[in-house]
């Protein structure tokens, strides 16, 4: 391993100490050690089904995910291409990103029921809209003399869209994507706290509750860490391939 990839870890474990030192010093049970907090951690995971919660959050996660790409997508393109339908759309998307996501995740509740299909929507129209508009831009700027070649050359629409149309939306897509991720878990936390019975989201409001700071940290940490994992597996090898292609 290079001395690059041992920088990148200094900061984290320089704050870790820190954290042992201060909450050491502090000595309080609302400030916990990082010891406290991994001994929250191994009960949390042995005892409590911290894996079953993160499953079933993941779970939500994932399938608003892919709603919410495929949708936003599909409607991203759509007023990218087409100016008119942009006229029309676009005060509704103003208003759509600007509909605070507590009011979204109460009014599916209400209109649906505390059900798991209204989680689900709830997070789905949160993000819909952030893609949408971060689509519709790398639309809009579609090498139009590349489509005119595919055309020259008598391509199939099904070949012009998928060979030279979508890989120049490829990082318009991975950056909505990332982004996604980062706010479709953090709405699903919220989903879940004011709703459900089962998930990451619930268990935080049940240690809330108890003031079990330790246990919040642990379930945060846990959560993080799945969320990296998840960068780390495919995001970013993801990124290279798509880098390739386009080189």
């Amino acid at each position: 391993m290079s001395l690059s990839s041992y920088q990148r870890y200094l900061l984290p474990v320089l704050l870790l100490v820190f954290w042992q030192w201060s909450a050491a010093l502090v000595n309080s049970a609302e400030y916990p050690t990082p010891v406290q907090v991994y001994n929250a951690f191994v009960f949390e995971l042995l005892n409590e089904q911290m894996l079953s919660h993160l499953g079933i959050t993941l779970w939500r996660v994932f399938l608003s995910f892919i709603i919410s790409m495929v949708l936003g997508v599909i409607f991203g393109i759509m007023m990218g291409r087409f100016p008119r339908l942009n006229e029309l759309s676009d005060p509704l998307l103003i208003l759509a990103l600007n509909i605070p996501a507590l009011v979204t995740i109460l009014l599916c509740y209400l209109s649906i029921g505390l059900v798991e299909t209204a989680a689900v929507t709830a997070v789905a129209l949160n993000k819909i809209p952030t893609v949408v508009a971060m689509i519709r831009e790398g639309a809009r700027v579609i090498d139009n003399d590349l489509m005119d070649v595919a055309k020259v050359f008598r391509l199939s629409p099904t070949k012009r869209f998928f060979n030279v149309f979508l890989p120049q939306l490829y990082p318009y897509i991975m950056a909505s994507a990332r982004t996604g991720l980062s706010l479709i878990w953090k709405i699903v936390l919220v989903v879940e706290l004011l709703g459900r019975s089962n998930g990451v989201g619930f268990k935080l409001h049940t240690m809330f509750q108890f003031f079990d700071i330790a246990g919040i940290l642990a379930y945060t940490f846990a959560f993080v860490t799945v969320i990296f994992l998840l960068e780390s597996l495919l995001f970013r090898p993801l990124d290279k391939v798509i880098s390739r292609g386009r080189a």
